[in-house]
């Protein structure tokens, strides 16, 4: 079976339509009208090898918070949605990406349960300006949205970084090869569900 979602999500904020294949290579074709979040969510599909197709727009002349916020629910949704009932998949999976100084490391958990801990990031990282339109504390922010969307558990952890971009970049792509790792099927358990509750 095809492990692929298309979501559309329209509120008074925002119109998100999002379409993805968790067995692709990585194919994407981004514009959420936020230009720094379309080098990070090009970056998450390209090294998790999950094809992404987004188009997002939304009351980006108040602030881009909710364009950003609300792709990243639809994608945690989506998430959820290709997975199924999650026979066969590695499940477990962690990833420490360096980007020049910055280095991140996260470990995800396709649980069933959403949790998010997100911890590292230095002092006055939250207020920095990337690209003109993206505040460090939206990073955090896009973190939790997609585990509790795609109910997985995420615990994101910087362990060194200076420069805001190097930060963000380097906790994306940790994200991304985490995830990369986590859906891969496991040829070991072809058709199990790897919970010993036989749920996820």
């Amino acid at each position: 079976m095809a492990r692929t979602a298309t979501i559309v999500r329209e509120t008074s904020e925002s119109k998100v339509e999002l379409s993805l294949n968790l067995d692709g290579t990585g194919k994407t074709d981004i514009e959420t009208t936020v230009p720094f979040y379309n080098h990070m969510m090009t970056a998450l599909g390209k090294h998790s090898l999950i094809d992404l197709k987004i188009r997002a727009s939304g009351d980006t002349d108040i602030d881009v918070h909710h364009t950003v916020e609300d792709t990243a629910i639809v994608f945690g949704e989506a998430l959820k949605q290709a997975l199924g009932d999650k026979r066969g998949i590695r499940r477990f999976a962690d990833a420490t990406v360096p980007l020049d100084e910055a280095l991140a490391r996260a470990v995800v958990d396709i649980s069933g349960r959403p949790y998010a801990v997100c911890t590292g990031e230095p002092e006055g990282f939250e207020y920095a300006m990337i690209g003109g339109h993206f505040t460090g504390s939206l990073v955090r922010h896009v973190m939790e949205s997609i585990a509790f969307h795609a109910d997985l558990c995420l615990h994101m952890t910087v362990l060194a970084g200076r420069d805001p971009h190097h930060i963000a970049e380097a906790e994306f792509k940790a994200l991304a090869r985490a995830l990369r790792f986590a859906v891969e099927p496991d040829p070991r358990i072809a058709g199990i569900i790897p919970s010993t509750k036989g749920a996820l």
